[in-house]
């Protein structure tokens, strides 16, 4: 019996997640077509692998058996992967991120990566979050704790929010408007949070989260920014105390296999310690002035 990788990385997203909605958004194939791949699997089994239900997809014995037996042959297409990147030259630890810690971990680069290091950074930078699940990223900075059972979150501290306008009075800052945001970027709370009570009195907005600060900083009005972000930047003055309601906690997100990866257990040690270090800027309480 010839089994197909492909199959089996659908089959472990759609046990692991429960049933075919919360897949899709991992394999990015319609709940129809995972629906086909799964039924095509069972007849290649010869029994079903799920109980089927209106509360989601539940492994039946068979299921379980081949779960088992799946989750080796990722760990081992893993290895090969490992295997390969070795060859090819150095282990690439990738780390995902919003675009303002983003910023701040390249700022700070030398405290996470060097050059005597035997493996290479790239930062993937995302304000959705990126499936490290399927390996997208083998560390990710979130928000939120984990939940899937195959992701390990380790606490780094809280991150607050607060209102800013640029230094000059000026402009959409004097007449009191704000600068929104548009897109994807658009999505983050903060964002949802200025649309919500600030939504009528939005005169301008940018699409990515640098670009808004560049608006604020020019005057064009005011707007939430985290305050490690805010408070970094001379340009910036806080005008008003942080906004309860928008702090956050920080995660540092693994794959429960891959942490303790000698490169990617090194990367999360130095990201620990460089958030500890600046806990007082992400929690708001290293204000100018």
């Amino acid at each position: 019996m010839d089994f197909s990788w492909d199959d089996l990385r659908l089959f472990l997203d759609v046990a692991r997640l429960g049933g075919l909605s919360a897949a899709t958004e991992t394999t990015r194939l319609s709940a129809a077509t995972l629906g086909r791949r799964v039924t095509a699997l069972e007849r290649q089994v010869g029994e079903p692998l799920f109980h089927r239900s209106q509360a989601g997809y539940r492994l039946t014995q068979a299921g379980e058996d081949l779960l088992e037996r799946a989750e080796d042959v990722e760990a081992a297409m893993l290895s090969l992967k490992r295997w390969k990147e070795g060859a090819l030259g150095e282990r690439v630890v990738r780390l995902s991120a919003g675009s303002w810690t983003s910023a701040f971990v390249a700022s700070h680069i030398g405290d996470i990566w060097t050059v005597e290091d035997r493996f290479g950074l790239e930062l993937v930078t995302a304000n959705l979050k990126v499936d490290i699940g399927r390996r997208n990223a083998d560390l990710g900075i979130r928000n939120q704790r984990p939940t899937e059972q195959w992701l390990a979150g380790r606490l780094l501290g809280r991150v607050a929010y607060a209102i800013y306008s640029g230094v000059n009075l000026i402009n959409g800052i004097k007449a009191g408007y704000f600068v929104g945001i548009a897109g994807e970027a658009g999505q983050t709370h903060s964002a949802r949070w200025i649309e919500a009570r600030h939504g009528d009195r939005i005169a301008v907005r940018g699409n990515d989260t640098m670009s808004v600060r560049e608006l604020v900083a020019s005057g064009a009005g005011l707007s939430v920014f985290p305050c490690f972000a805010g408070d970094s930047d001379p340009r910036l003055v806080r005008v008003a105390p942080p906004i309860a309601e928008l702090e956050t906690d920080q995660w540092l997100v693994s794959h429960h296999e891959e942490r303790h990866e000698p490169a990617v257990h090194a990367v999360a040690d130095r990201i620990a310690a460089l958030m500890k270090r600046h806990g007082a800027l992400f929690r708001g309480e290293m204000r100018r002035g």
